[in-house]
């Protein structure tokens, strides 16, 4: 076998390509290197929540992971064990296997449903639901559907429902597919909130809200035609009620412990992927640019930097902060206060501060206090918090950070770009403050 050398270290030549931006389980595991989190399936059977939220920041294997749960539940006519059986849920026993292949799944990602009106998000998640419901139009040659469930089926797909019609979208489909094989699904949304992210900084918040609202309880409030129910996003929205009366949602934020290690890379998965890439000697270099998330008490690389670090023969730079807008930085330092500004300086220069975390933080609370910012940084990815307590006042105070040197670089661009745009310093100022910062 050939060896190729880079940077001290060996690399053979038959190594498998990096899944730069590839989320599709099925392609990820067979044709690329793939870090196994299928131990995430095993947790959920253990613990059995019948709707679980995940919220986690952008590019940490949320799209990748929902994926892989859909192989895994989904019946199909192919037999889907095949891409299971060399991973670590297979060893877990006939228990877990047992699960495999068992359902109907209801998969929707609104991770591409960034307009900057509500029309044409509206039309977008039609186009979504049009999808999936043609790719359960099986459902439609089985006796026990009434003939008024087949027409609504076809307006869904014909892209004639109303609105109405459009909110019972999932509750219908699930209760379709439930008469039909006499197996209540699973429904699993990806990225819920990315609508919700796109309409508040496009001034049509209301609407999107109005409609996810039924859209939502529908499919995961007391649903009689539910297995299971998962979704991620990156903040839970408690505010705005989406999940109102929804009292068996189990959610999971970057504070919890449970499933910590399978979003983004242990410091064990990053050096065994360096290791495989013949890159050992950039374990330091790799741990300052892209470690120091921390999310329950689990330290976790960015899987998307590490990647795409490896993938560019370990060139260095902001590879996750390029990959799409900063747009919750920008409303952030539209509304921070001079406090404010003065902990961002503080955060820069590599210090700690305390501050109050809240997990139901939602995108309107911005306007009403600036001091909802750390909430919204710590969701997002922007800030790591070490040490958690509660206050007298039963609020959680955490220690909060700059994970690192990756995303030092983000708010150096953001935050000199906001005192430029608001005439506090000049473009010569805000030179001379990178140069010393970077120095």
């Amino acid at each position: 076998m050939n060896v190729i050398f880079r940077d001290g270290g060996t690399k053979y030549d038959s190594v498998l390509p990096l899944p730069v931006g590839v989320s599709d389980y099925v392609k990820a595991q067979r044709d690329y290197y793939y870090v196994d989190k299928t131990l995430l399936i095993r947790d959920i059977l253990d613990a059995k929540p019948f709707v679980t939220l995940f919220t986690r920041p952008r590019r940490f294997g949320k799209t990748l992971n929902m994926d892989m749960l859909r192989v895994f539940f989904e019946k199909t006519e192919e037999d889907s064990s095949v891409y299971f059986r060399d991973k670590m849920i297979w060893k877990c026993g006939e228990y877990y296997r047992g699960y495999q292949g068992k359902y109907s799944v209801i998969f929707l990602t609104f991770k591409d449903v960034k307009y900057d009106n509500w029309g044409d998000a509206r039309d977008k998640i039609v186009s979504l639901l049009q999808d999936e419901y043609a790719r359960h139009s099986a459902i439609l040659d089985h006796n026990v559907l009434h003939e008024y469930e087949k027409q609504y089926f076809m307006r869904i797909v014909e892209a004639k429902a109303s609105d109405m019609e459009l909110t019972t979208a999932l509750a219908s489909l699930s209760a379709m597919l439930n008469e039909a094989y006499g197996v209540a699904p699973v429904i699993i949304i990806d990225e819920y909130d990315t609508p919700i992210e796109s309409g508040y900084s496009n001034n049509y918040y209301d609407k999107v809200i109005g409609f996810m609202r039924p859209f939502f309880s529908g499919a995961f409030k007391d649903n009689p035609h539910l297995s299971f129910g998962f979704m991620t996003g990156i903040l839970r929205i408690a505010q705005e009620s989406i999940f109102s009366g929804l009292n068996n949602l189990k959610v999971n934020s970057v504070l919890d412990t449970d499933y910590s290690e399978y979003f983004g890379f242990t410091t064990a998965e990053a050096e065994e992927l360096l290791h495989y890439y013949g890159d050992e000697s950039k374990a330091g270099e790799l741990m300052e640019w892209y470690d120091g998330y921390l999310f329950g008490d689990r330290e976790v690389f960015n899987p998307w930097s590490v990647i795409s670090y490896v993938d560019n023969n370990c060139l260095p730079s902001a590879y996750w902060v390029s990959t799409g807008s900063n747009e919750i930085l920008d409303e952030i330092l539209k509304n921070a206060d001079d406090m404010i500004m003065d902990r961002m300086n503080c955060l820069l220069q590599g210090e700690k501060v305390i501050a109050a975390i809240d997990a139901g933080v939602s995108y309107p609370m911005l306007e009403s206090d600036p001091a909802y910012v750390y909430s919204f940084l710590l969701a997002a990815g922007y800030l790591k918090a070490e040490r958690k307590g509660i206050s007298g006042t039963g609020n959680i105070m955490c220690e909060i950070s700059l994970p690192n040197k990756e995303i030092r670089t983000v708010y150096r661009v953001e935050i000199l770009g906001h005192l430029k745009k608001i005439g506090m310093i000049t473009q010569s100022s805000a030179s001379a403050i990178e140069e010393a910062l970077y120095t």
